[in-house]
């Protein structure tokens, strides 16, 4: 099979097509043939050396895929061979060929092509376990998130306005800003010349903070927090060790979580892409939440795709296709 592999740690020169030979599903396993797979920050970690693999996982990158089933290990059931479906990877996408847990295969939505589900794992299963099964956001309720015209914050917006929340959104540019507010938020914050702390204080507060900068924006996050309040954080884009008030924290009755999806286990997993399909894809499927996708590329290009993302001048998603 093709592969993207990282020669060293370094910049996206790094990243070179390899041939290599052809994985095999184990028990509980499905092999597929890979159609499409998405870019994420992590792949950049990755490449750079700081953000290795699970013990077990594929060494190559790639945190999801879509495509079709080309084989079941023993004791699959409910697959068939041919099946068009997207899975979350905890590694191995950028391959012609990847082993998935079949727990963490999903059927592709309604509506939704076979390159373009790959935009969707990854993103889905995030904003879901961390926004609604961990932080419980309800309708109603006020939700921040930032980076809000990145992968993660356009599926947030969308999947959190469509169930009722006051949604809240940071990002660095008009153009940026305008495409948060298109989605769906109902306030939009420029992070290079607003305040967010002073937005949300205005409105008591968020429920719900999503956060991928983590130790930057840790003291200005608890400062934003409503009553109640519930902190995620699931990136380190800012650094990664932050000051914590804990009496600003015990006033507010707040809670503060760091979660990390890729290394969860594989049962957790299976949980979180089933929850998915039973609450998530159907709003996709009716068009509630679609995925934005900035760019996609040829496998080939997977330095290009990474140099896209070094520079954050992308919206959305970026695809490679096999």
């Amino acid at each position: 099979m093709r592969a993207v592999e990282a020669i060293e740690p370094g910049g996206p020169e790094v990243l070179e097509i390899r041939e290599l030979p052809d994985p095999v599903a184990g028990p509980g396993e499905v092999l597929m043939r890979v159609a499409a797979t998405a870019v994420n920050r992590a792949d950049v970690l990755q490449r750079m050396g700081f953000y290795p693999p699970p013990r077990g996982a594929s060494a190559i990158i790639g945190l999801e895929c879509s495509g079709t089933v080309a084989a079941l290990g023993e004791g699959v059931t409910g697959w068939q061979v041919g099946d068009e479906v997207c899975a979350l990877l905890a590694g191995g996408g950028y391959a012609s060929y990847v082993v998935v847990p079949a727990g963490q295969l999903m059927p592709i939505p309604s509506g939704v092509g076979l390159v373009e589900a790959a935009a969707l794992p990854e993103v889905a299963c995030t904003v879901w376990s961390n926004v609604f099964m961990l932080a419980g956001l309800e309708a109603g309720e006020r939700f921040l998130v930032h980076g809000g015209a990145g992968g993660i914050g356009t599926f947030a917006i969308q999947i959190a306005s469509a169930l009722g929340a006051e949604v809240y959104a940071t990002a660095g540019s008009p153009e940026k800003l305008a495409l948060c507010a298109q989605l769906g938020a109902d306030v939009t914050i420029n992070y290079r010349d607003e305040d967010f702390v002073a937005v949300l204080k205005e409105r008591r507060g968020a429920d719900v903070i999503l956060d991928n900068m983590g130790a930057k924006y840790l003291s200005r996050n608890v400062d934003a927090l409503a009553t109640e309040g519930r902190l995620v954080i699931i990136g380190m884009q800012g650094g990664v060790k932050g000051e914590l008030d804990i009496a600003r924290l015990l006033g507010k009755r707040g809670s503060v979580h760091a979660t990390s999806l890729r290394s969860r286990p594989t049962e957790d997993k299976a949980l979180i892409c089933a929850d998915v399909v039973e609450n998530v894809w159907p709003l996709v499927a009716d068009g509630q939440v679609v995925p934005i996708i900035h760019a996609v590329l040829p496998l080939e290009q997977a330095a290009e795709a990474h140099r896209l993302i070094d520079s954050g001048e992308h919206t959305g998603k970026i695809l490679l296709t096999l």
